[in-house]
């Protein structure tokens, strides 16, 4: 039974502060985007997560420059198919696969609401936007097997003697994760990638939602936020802190825009959070911030050993990586990494040993 992986997701400057406030945008922070990806590198994190959003600096570029400044993490590259044509894309992808040492993965999004992707003149509906994605996903995987030149007709892509000079570094491909609660995005999941990632729920939600996935094989993986402090009355007293004076003009616009949603993924954590009894889906899962950030808002709090011995009980219903946030984010992390993360791998060597 492999350890763990955990990764990060990479703010948009020096690390996200509060839960319920706006979201930061008008600027780019890249030195301290740099600043935290080299952090991450030095704390032993296995993968930064570069998100996509109309709100965001788009991640390929920065991922490029990125690779240069890091040795050891990783990168894992938040794209949705239609942006790029296939071809293009497994070649951007190969480049940065030789700039890096093979330091990519793709997290591929079908996308969340029919609002965004019309920005990017995507009219596609939410099953067809899957089937896309499918059918890009069969094109990136033959590239990666050596097929040249390739050709290709079907509903959403036609190629015609494609050819690409330069593969994916040792005849290799990037590990892929695709996301999405919805049986469609499931079955590709199954199908074209290594690891489903969802949204958080608890350890029994989470064994519900993805027996299907382990049996055939897929890797599980949840996307979801630390709060962990010394003692849990700490914990308690940082999230009280933390929503103080929210910003319930933008809850409110995040409450308008879900409700515009087509996401599967973000319909249930946010039926979850509002089924939550006083914003606790279960003594260590809080929901509260999912109004003002979504569905990834989902929280484990508590003491760092209460924390390290909840996030084993993921693992026994066979959950392998985290994605993991936090507020603030770069605080947590290295709070993660000094104080959870070395009694969560004592708790996974006594859990291998029972399986011994």
């Amino acid at each position: 039974m492999p350890d763990l992986k955990i990764h990060w997701c990479s703010p948009l400057d020096s690390g996200q502060q509060k839960a319920s406030d706006k979201y930061n945008t008008g600027a780019l922070d890249f030195a301290g985007i740099v600043d935290f990806a080299q952090e991450a590198d030095e704390l032993g994190i296995d993968s930064l997560l570069m998100g996509i959003s109309y709100h965001m600096p788009d991640p390929l570029p920065m991922i490029g420059a990125l690779v240069r400044e890091t040795s050891r993490v990783n990168f894992i590259l938040a794209y949705r198919p239609g942006l790029l044509p296939p071809t293009l894309f497994t070649q951007i992808v190969n480049t940065v696969s030789w700039m890096s040492d093979k330091r990519i993965a793709l997290n591929l999004v079908a996308g969340i609401s029919p609002d965004e992707q019309a920005f990017y003149g995507d009219f596609v509906a939410h099953d067809g936007r899957y089937e896309r994605t499918r059918e890009f996903l069969d094109i990136l995987h033959r590239f990666w097997k050596g097929e040249s030149p390739l050709s290709h007709q079907g509903a959403h892509y036609r190629i015609e003697q494609a050819q690409l000079g330069l593969p994916f570094k040792d005849n290799e491909r990037p590990r892929i994760y695709i996301s999405g609660a919805s049986d469609i995005a499931q079955q590709i999941a199954v199908s074209h990638s290594d690891c489903w990632l969802r949204y958080g729920d608890t350890p029994e939600g989470i064994a519900a939602a993805s027996g299907n996935v382990l049996e055939a094989g897929c890797a599980v993986g949840i996307r979801m936020h630390i709060l962990a402090r010394e003692t849990r009355e700490e914990a308690l007293a940082a999230v009280e802190q933390m929503m103080q004076n929210p910003d319930d003009q933008h809850r409110e616009w995040v409450r308008q825009f879900v409700a515009r949603c087509d996401s599967e993924a973000v319909k249930t954590s946010f039926r979850l959070a509002e089924g939550a009894e006083h914003d606790w889906l279960s003594p260590m899962l809080w929901s509260g911030a999912v109004a003002y950030r979504g569905g990834p808002a989902l929280c484990v709090v508590g003491s760092y050993e209460e924390v390290a011995q909840y996030l084993i009980e993921y693992k026994k219903v066979g959950v392998s990586e985290f994605i993991f946030s936090g507020w603030p984010t770069r605080d947590e992390m290295r709070g993660f990494c000094r104080h959870v993360l070395p009694r969560l791998r004592a708790l996974e060597a006594q859990l291998e040993q029972q399986h011994a």
